[in-house]
């Protein structure tokens, strides 16, 4: 699981330098379309930024509800065991 994050991180940092130079590449576009009067483009690349902003803390909260469902049915089965368990010392 550590490699695995490592791995993920240090790819990240490789390519930074890519992911920071679409953005003057795609804002330069959007000036240049605005200016000739297609606004098209630029309200399509809004709601793609939009998507990207919100992808993340849609994983995340899928991943949180796993989580509580998973917890909570292992708390239920704990539960049984000791129920059983004070019905056998009695």
């Amino acid at each position: 699981m550590k490699k695995l994050l490592f791995l993920l991180v240090s790819f990240l940092f490789i390519n930074l330098g890519d992911i920071a130079a679409q953005c003057a590449m795609c804002r330069a576009t959007v000036e240049n379309n605005v200016n000739n009067g297609e606004i098209g483009i630029a309200s399509t690349l809004n709601i793609g930024i939009l998507y990207l902003f919100a992808a993340p803390y849609l994983v995340a909260m899928v991943i949180g509800i796993l989580w509580y469902r998973n917890s909570k049915k292992q708390n239920k089965k704990i539960n049984i065991k000791e129920i059983l368990s004070r019905k056998q010392n009695s």
